[in-house]
């Protein structure tokens, strides 16, 4: 499978709302939806004289309607190196939490007491018979989740720098247009929350980074010359006639790797030893470690999950079953974290309001045992390249398998 990297960098402020049911006011999102990329580079095709959506086997078909279209991810607020080189953004789950009165990653030139993960001692906890309420590292204070986006760099002195993402917001006031006589129209004034196109008072763009992943290698390379030729032509989100959503997107080609067996193996090597700190308290009757081997599913989008036709928030082991093809009676889930929202949109090829989606928050952990860890390798690569749940194409349930935060613990707080 192809991976194309895109950046996004913001060059007018972008009206990327969502509205949530029975509400009137539409709140500007913290990132764009990978649905968002996925209209406007369709729309953008679509402008070209001689394109037919409907064509059985066009490229336009395999991209956007087969079932193995395009897979169009969520882009992310990130920032640039010294090299001018786009980092790589990540999320943090659902079980990381900070100091409640000074949260945030520790930085040479901040009081904050750092970020940390809960899921491995949280499970070791419990399995000592054990309640666990961690408290913070520096000042012995209380914990709060801390979620949001960050990005990791190394520094002049080779240390590793944890960077929290966040894009800037402001409300933009218009007034209403009478169409009759092109003159303002009294008593109509409303305001926009957008995302600013600076960061920092000005002193940095707004940048994104989003991936397009497409198992046809040919249609991967014509796509990304495509984008790369109409890079400052595509418009992101709405009031676009009135001068937002202009943009600057490149593209780049590369390989879609994983290294799931890796982040499984460190992610079991640090449980078990973490379990075995925790026999100081007393060692349990059972040792639920032997002969299995656990594994976590991250969210890095909100999913939408379906169990026999209803929606839920938890992927049970069925489900999971059933998503990979991997018969297991013996796989088991041993924790989750989650919470639900709501979702919809607007299809503008439709011209009509996108369905409301119970959606699962991004950021969501499952942490899952099994002692037959060598069939879910090649299934859990596929997965994470696929993504979970529906409407995958358009950036819903991507997921990571054993994120790399969950072995950064309280003592070792970033």
């Amino acid at each position: 499978m192809k991976e194309i990297q895109l950046t996004i960098k913001a060059l007018s402020p972008l009206a990327i709302g969502t509205r949530k049911p029975g509400g009137s006011v539409s709140e500007a999102q913290d990132y764009i939806p990978g649905s968002v990329i996925r209209g406007a580079i369709a729309a953008q095709i679509l402008q070209y004289p001689g394109v037919d959506q409907a064509q059985p086997g066009g490229d336009f078909q395999r991209l956007f309607l087969d079932d193995g279209a395009a897979i169009f991810s969520n882009a992310y607020p990130t920032i640039e190196n010294r090299q001018r080189d786009i980092l790589p953004v990540r999320l943090l789950p659902a079980t990381a939490v900070s100091s409640k009165s000074n949260p945030g990653f520790r930085t040479s030139n901040s009081d904050n007491h750092g970020v940390f993960d809960t899921l491995i001692d949280r499970f070791c906890a419990e399995g000592h018979h054990h309640l666990y309420d961690p408290n913070c590292p520096q000042d012995g204070g209380r914990v709060e989740p801390y979620g949001g986006f960050y990005t990791v760099a190394t520094g002049d002195d080779g240390k590793t720098i944890y960077s929290s993402q966040k894009v800037e917001t402001r409300l933009l006031t218009r007034v209403g247009i009478n169409r009759r006589r092109a003159t303002a129209q009294e008593n109509i004034l409303y305001s926009i929350e957008v995302i600013s196109e600076t960061r920092k008072k000005g002193e940095q763009d707004t940048l994104f980074s989003g991936t397009v992943r497409l198992a046809d290698e040919t249609l991967a390379s014509v796509l990304t010359d495509f984008i790369n030729a109409q890079s400052q032509s595509l418009r992101l989100g709405g009031s676009t006639s009135r001068g937002l959503g202009k943009v600057e997107m490149t593209a780049q080609l590369q390989d879609c790797t994983v290294e799931v067996e890796h982040r499984i193996e460190q992610f079991n090597q640090q449980l078990h030893k973490r379990w075995h700190a925790w026999d100081i308290f007393g060692k349990p009757q059972n040792f639920p470690l032997e002969n299995r081997h656990f594994f976590s599913l991250d969210l890095q989008s909100d999913g939408i999950l379906t169990d026999q036709w209803r929606r839920t928030m938890v992927i049970s082991p069925e489900m999971l079953c059933q998503e990979t093809g991997v018969t297991d009676p013996d796989l088991e889930l041993h924790a989750s974290y989650s919470s639900y929202d709501y979702r919809s949109g607007w299809n503008a090829a439709w011209g009509l309001m996108k369905d409301v989606e119970l959606v699962t928050n991004r950021g969501s952990v499952y942490l899952f045992s099994t002692p037959q860890i060598d069939q879910w390798l090649p299934a859990l690569e596929h997965l994470e390249q696929r993504g979970v749940g529906d409407r995958t194409c358009e950036g819903f349930g991507q997921i990571r398998v054993c994120d790399e935060f969950h072995t950064i613990f309280r003592e070792e707080a970033v």
